[in-house]
């Protein structure tokens, strides 16, 4: 039998060197971030997203070594573990397998069968079931066991009995399940219909008559059939050719065709079938499409969500947030360059054209007074209108100062959090949503961690899928985010420390508390004062942590402190000094590495290649910001309504959510268009996300304008442009 390190071998296609590796530093509680990071030598340079899935898997079959384990104890207190039922349970590749090998043993609860079995009918099914040569004919047989003490009064009511006692082992028959399930999940379809003929137009319209193989059947359907289903709207059921089913399963239980019981065991067989065996394959085929269509839905949200976070920041500049509304009036907080608040004012532009200018003048005042470059609007009610009235305030500065709408998503959370009490007991919700919203455009990162994942609207079905698995999986996706990045120790708050590796929320709350009572860190050794950052904390999240003020040019980077030594050794075999990289003065550190040779400065600095490389990195763009190398967001100064738009236009958009089937872009519009999975590229692709990620800037010709319905079709593909011409 396969240790669980070669499974995870194979199935990862890795050393299994790398992956015990791997599986020790993971039981040692290390992070994922540290070990992807600083531990390269040991697993092969595997990146977090394998790492994670490594972790996963390992779970996964450590909880079924566990189960085998119990299965086994438990049959066996029964009397009943043969050396066989072991091994066909140690073999046993998935928990439903093991479940079902236990099916046969497990307790149940009083059923047709255990009746059956209390009238003393079970010798009788046996021997019809055994359809052996010599067997009598069933009703001849069944008068044998007439007693009307234990209630059979007639050989009809036997042949009943045993025929329940025959379905049910036929239902609890492993390898009859097994094959039953493959067929399904092979030949099956997915149907659904309107609960009510006639119904009226809903969101589930095209479910109203639908039918798709559930070998083929899209995720973002199968959710969308769950919803309508649970609202009520749909009803949703699994069909399959019966005869199929059935012939497969007489082929295992009709033993001798001609046998004068063969009729009775194909009786049972199709009672077996209609009663248990059809039901309970539909259950666990609509619980598999579901489980499988959640896991993509969360994978997309995961995927949609990491260049969400990661879009670069605008950093450094004075900026107004906009948090749009039509009663309570416009929010908006000014805050500086490292998102302090400079000040907060509600204005009203939806209220009317006197209110909308003197919204202006406030405005414009706030931005002369502050020196505000640019403008950040929530995407939410009333942002259309705020947009709008921008452009118009914009037009005043010659071009000086931008706008950029930013998803609000989770703004409203945020601000009626206690942390955002605790962070502005001073403003009062509205005004904090504003703030937030500035500095979403300043770090978006930096803000949103303060966030749940979930309440982030880049997924579907969000609401739909298992939470705790949801959450789970978001908050790898931010943790991964925030570590890549790196967190200024000095500035970051707790939310955001919280996240970097080897940190809670007890020990990021200790550091921030000591860089109040104490000033600023100076080093990163200094945080080994902080209570409760001990020596293992220290070392999972020392390399994540970055001492801008810190003297020791180091500090300010990813290098760990316990590579400190191999980085000046390596200066110093290519004649460089630390002066050098303060300087930016290493240019052809990278030659000099390769003349000397790769390998050997590595034995000569004490690490592997892959630490090396990393350090040459590091060393090259001491302080540097991943993000900083992506595409920069579109900030704008006009604004263009639905109207405005033509067949065959040619835009810039940035790309909002990516979803099973297309991408809605943000073009400057108040709704956001969207580009079809056929619209996207030219060659044929499974997913969007082959293609697009959250906060691309692409461009989009208009395919077609709907005002009424508010819809707007974009394409990518310059080959469709003439057909939409035409």
């Amino acid at each position: 039998m396969e240790t669980i390190v070669q499974i995870l071998a194979r199935e990862l296609g890795k050393k299994e060197e790398h992956v015990q590796n791997v599986v020790t530093l993971l039981d040692e509680g290390n992070t994922v971030p540290f070990i992807a990071r600083y531990r390269k030598e040991m697993h092969g340079t595997m990146d977090d997203q394998t790492i994670r899935s490594l972790a996963d898997r390992l779970q996964y079959l450590r909880n079924l070594q566990a189960r085998r384990e119990e299965v086994k104890k438990s049959i066996e207190a029964q009397g009943k573990l043969t050396e066989e039922l072991s091994a066909a349970i140690d073999n046993a590749q998935t928990l439903a397998e093991v479940e079902d090998l236990y099916r046969p043993y497990k307790q149940k609860r009083r059923t047709r069968a255990t009746v059956a079995r209390e009238k003393g009918l079970e010798p009788l099914a046996e021997l019809l079931y055994a359809q052996a040569a010599d067997c009598p004919d069933p009703r001849k047989a069944a008068e044998a066991y007439i007693d009307e003490e234990k209630g059979v009064a007639s050989a009809e009511e036997a042949l009943a009995g045993a025929s329940d006692i025959v379905a049910e082992r036929i239902s609890d028959d492993a390898d009859i399940r097994k094959r039953l399930r493959a067929l399904y999940l092979r030949r099956a379809d997915i149907v659904s219909s309107a609960v009510k003929r006639g119904q009226e137009d809903s969101v589930y319209r095209m479910y109203y008559a639908f039918v798709a193989p559930v070998c083929k059947v899209q995720g973002h359907q199968v959710l969308a059939m769950n919803r309508g289903e649970r609202e009520e709207l749909l009803k949703v059921w699994i069909e399959i050719e019966r005869e199929e089913a059935l012939s497969l399963i007489l082929r295992s239980v009709v033993k001798k065709p001609d046998c004068a019981s063969t009729s009775f065991v194909k009786a049972a067989a199709e009672d077996a079938y209609d009663r248990l065996l059809a039901p309970s394959m539909e259950r666990e085929v609509r619980a598999h499409l579901t489980e499988q269509a959640s896991e993509g839905a969360i994978g997309q949200f995961a995927l949609n969500l990491k260049p969400l976070l990661m879009q670069p920041p605008v950093k450094g500049f004075v900026t107004m947030g906009l948090d749009p509304g039509y009663r309570m009036g416009c929010k908006v907080a000014v805050v500086d360059g490292t998102g302090k608040v400079l000040d907060t004012a509600v204005v009203y532009p939806t209220y009317g054209e006197r209110q909308k200018q003197e919204c202006i003048e406030k405005l414009a005042h706030l931005i002369k007074k502050h020196g505000v470059r640019h403008i950040a609007i929530g995407n939410g009610t009333a942002s259309r209108e705020t947009e709008q009235m921008t452009v118009e305030l914009l037009r005043r500065f010659n071009g000086e100062v931008t706008y950029m709408i930013v998803n609000e998503a989770g703004a409203s959370v945020y601000s009626a959090s206690k942390l955002a009490a605790q962070e502005f007991p001073e403003y009062d919700v509205n005004l904090r949503s504003a703030v937030s919203i500035a500095r979403r455009l300043q770090d978006p990162l930096a803000e949103l961690v303060k966030i749940d994942p979930k309440s982030i609207g880049v997924g579907q079905y969000q609401h739909d899928m298992p939470q705790a698995r949801l959450g789970e999986a978001l908050d790898a996706v931010v943790e991964d985010c925030v570590n890549a990045v790196g967190v200024d120790v000095n500035t970051a708050s707790v939310p955001l420390l919280t996240r970097v590796s080897g940190l809670n929320a007890g020990t990021a709350a200790n550091i921030v508390k000591y860089r109040e009572e104490n000033g600023i860190f100076r080093d990163r050794g200094e945080l080994m004062k902080v209570p409760k950052v001990g020596a293992k904390a220290f070392e999972q999240s020392a390399g994540f942590l970055r001492v801008p003020e810190s003297d020791r040019v180091l500090d300010n980077t990813a290098v760990h402190p316990e590579s400190y030594a191999a980085a000046e050794k390596l200066l110093s075999l290519c004649g460089y000094t630390m002066d050098d990289v303060k300087a930016g003065r290493l240019t052809q550190l990278k030659a000099r590495v390769q003349a000397y040779g790769t390998e050997k400065a590595a034995r000569e600095c004490g690490v592997g290649v892959p630490t090396l490389t990393d350090v040459i990195a590091e060393l090259l763009k001491p302080g540097r910001d991943p993000r900083d190398e992506l595409p920069a967001p579109v900030l704008r100064t006009d604004v263009l309504e639905i109207k405005d738009l033509k067949p065959g236009m040619e835009l810039k958009g940035t790309v909002r959510n990516v979803i099973d089937f297309g991408a809605f872009v943000d073009i400057g519009v108040h709704q956001d268009g969207l580009v079809h999975i056929s619209q996207i590229c030219d060659r044929f692709i499974r997913h969007p996300s082959e293609v697009l990620s959250v906060g691309d800037v692409v461009t989009v010709w208009v395919k077609e304008v709907d005002e009424k319905k508010k819809r707007i079709s974009l394409t990518m593909r310059r080959d469709k442009l003439n057909e939409t011409k035409n």
